[in-house]
């Protein structure tokens, strides 16, 4: 199976769109966005494919308690949090689940997440941490326009982070091995 992942699009639809086409051409089966912008995802077509989306901390949608700030996955048998934060935020709501617990835990294999513009892949604690940068073309922290991509093989769970425009993958990490 695999996962397509975007953040932080900040209004830059068109390479939302680029991102969505390149993850496509990678055959995902499911494309999360993982806040700021949240109303960005309604610009796209995504046809049958499987879309998922969290707010950004400061979205007025993350002050509305109909919509979750932090999601839940199970994908391809493995278990995934889908948060705009690697930790707590002060914005969060009574009850959005704590990141860190959830992975002191065990009860996740990975989190997806955003919010700093620094694309990452690592592993902490058994866990593979994702974040798959920005989509403006330019930003202060100094990183290109990037998309993340998840593969979930039974014996594997990968992250990689590519280049919007190269194609070049930037980033990428392994686990292998179940949980």
């Amino acid at each position: 199976m695999k996962i397509g992942v975007v953040s932080d699009s900040h209004g830059h639809i068109e390479n939302l769109r680029r991102a969505l086409r390149a993850l496509l051409e990678r055959g995902i089966q499911v494309f999360c966005h993982l806040g700021d912008d949240y109303e960005d995802m309604r610009a796209l077509e995504a046809g049958t494919l499987e879309v998922v989306q969290v707010p950004g901390v400061f979205s007025s949608y993350y002050r509305d308690p109909a919509v979750p700030n932090r999601g839940l996955r199970s994908w391809g048998g493995k278990r995934f949090l889908l948060t705009h934060t690697k930790v707590r935020h002060e914005n969060d709501l009574p009850g959005d689940p704590d990141p860190r617990e959830l992975v002191a835990k065990g009860e996740v294999d990975g989190v997806l997440y955003g919010h700093s513009h620094i694309p990452e892949v690592l592993e902490e604690q058994g866990v593979l941490f994702l974040n798959p940068g920005h989509l403006k073309d330019e930003d202060k922290k100094g990183y290109p326009p990037t998309y993340g991509l998840v593969e979930v093989k039974e014996e594997a769970l990968s992250g990689m982070v590519y280049d919007l425009y190269s194609g070049e993958v930037l980033f990428s990490h392994t686990l292998g091995g179940t949980r």
